[in-house]
């Protein structure tokens, strides 16, 4: 959908382009004389933790196409690759841990007091989407799409639509969006028998696994005035299937000293590790709003999202951007966003020795209690043929390990130190 051409006069340029790439479709275009070239959006991400915990560097491109007058083909690639060391859900330890990698071929120690990674995280992952898009009629306008990524252990296939219908002189769209995913797992080493022990030879172990997704979208997008907009959406999703991290474990410790309990002879390790076990279906549901508002050719958006799941975890994101246009068509792009969760109902720090085994535990600090906040910076400038464009951020992450975990020794550890993390992007538009 475009603005309605008298509410979208005096707008301003980047508005316009905005609110076009937010309904999905091409700002200010005319009557079409011939079929538009080829777009090209090109872009080199590096994502690096703090502690030489996880980083990523990433390729990606995409490419859009008018195939035939009004209807256009849109191509994804996107190349990752991560390395770096990730934490494996276990707490630190007065003494030397020793732990053994996912494929039980080797292990790793861990010295007393240091928080507990993973040094053997590597991965490439490879991920292409494609999506044709076409009018149904007049004011109705259909995406259909296929997509696919490809890691070292996990396929990812999905479907998608989107249906998007204009009325109201064009001020109002109506959108339903519909996409089906199957995600096949094929851990290192296979996938690890939820609460069993870890052992020295990587025993404990399952087959391939897999999950179905499915996602459902409500949304309306409403032009207020010739100055603003506003756009609400409703959002439902529905996993099942195998939703454990086969390669999270949590550690087994004494309620009282807070020390890791000592494993069976037969595991082949000093002391006890679970894997992690976490429930086989999750539902859940967010809503979202975002304003847009041109104010004197600068462009200023807020959003909030919240999203509930029948895990508990309840979460809320507060986004904003404000873009300052320069009269050479350059700008400079701030963004600050707020983040807070709060704990899946199974996430527990650490096990109990002698405790009743729980039916679900993770030890992820991803499932934890905890908050972010981004702070970034972002200057595009044109081309010739598009735009250049930089991006830096900073992100930082601070958690809270679950109620009652920090008994005797533990109380001198970090439970959950959260993380910091940077993001630069460099991106080249051409092809207009």
């Amino acid at each position: 959908m475009q603005l309605k051409k008298k509410a979208s006069t005096s707008i301003g340029a980047s508005l316009a382009a905005a609110t076009a790439g937010l309904l999905g479709q091409s700002p200010g275009r005319a009557i079409a004389q011939e079929l538009a070239p080829w777009e090209y959006d090109t872009a080199i991400l590096y994502y690096s933790e703090s502690d030489s915990r996880v980083q990523d560097f990433s390729l990606n491109l995409n490419a859009r196409k008018e195939v035939r007058e009004e209807r256009f083909l849109n191509l994804k690639l996107a190349i990752d690759t991560l390395t770096g060391a990730s934490p494996s859900g276990a707490v630190p330890a007065s003494s030397v841990q020793t732990f053994t990698t996912p494929s039980g071929g080797s292990s790793f120690n861990i010295a007393p007091g240091q928080q507990v990674l993973d040094p053997s995280f590597l991965d490439t992952r490879t991920a292409i989407n494609a999506n044709y898009e076409f009018p149904l009629a007049r004011l109705t306008l259909l995406n259909v799409g296929i997509s696919t990524s490809d890691e070292y252990d996990y396929t990812h296939t999905g479907v998608n639509m989107k249906l998007a219908h204009d009325f109201n002189d064009r001020n109002t769209t109506l959108s339903f969006g519909l996409a089906f995913a199957n995600d096949s797992i094929d851990p290192v080493g296979g996938a690890p028998i939820g609460l069993a022990p870890m052992t020295a030879v990587g025993g404990n172990k399952l087959g391939d696994q897999s999950k179905d997704v499915t996602d459902i979208l409500l949304g309306v997008t409403q032009v207020l005035n010739r100055h603003s907009l506003v756009q609400f959406n409703v959002s439902l999703s529905t996993a099942d299937g195998y939703q454990t991290d086969p390669y999270k474990i949590l550690s087994v410790v004494d309620p009282v000293t807070g020390d890791p309990v000592s494993a069976p002879p037969l595991n082949g390790l000093p002391f006890l590790y679970l894997y992690e076990q976490r429930p086989a279906t999750r539902d859940k549901q967010s809503i979202y709003g975002l304003y847009k508002r041109d104010i004197g050719g600068d462009v200023f958006d807020i959003s909030y999202r919240y999203m509930t799941d029948d895990w508990d975890v309840d979460s809320h994101t507060i986004d904003m951007h404000y873009r300052w246009n320069f009269a050479s068509g350059s700008y400079l792009q701030p963004h600050l966003r707020f983040y807070s969760q709060t704990a899946a109902g199974f996430y527990h720090t650490v096990l109990f020795d002698g405790a009743p085994l729980p039916d679900f535990a993770s030890a992820d600090y991803r499932l934890s209690e905890f908050d972010g906040i981004t702070l970034g910076i972002k200057f595009g400038r044109p081309t010739e043929r598009g735009e250049m464009s930089g991006r830096l951020e900073f992100y930082q992450q601070t958690g809270s390990a679950s109620p009652g975990s920090q008994v005797g020794s533990l109380q001198s550890f970090d439970l959950n130190p959260g993380l910091e993390a940077i993001v630069a992007q460099f991106s080249y538009k051409f092809g207009r």
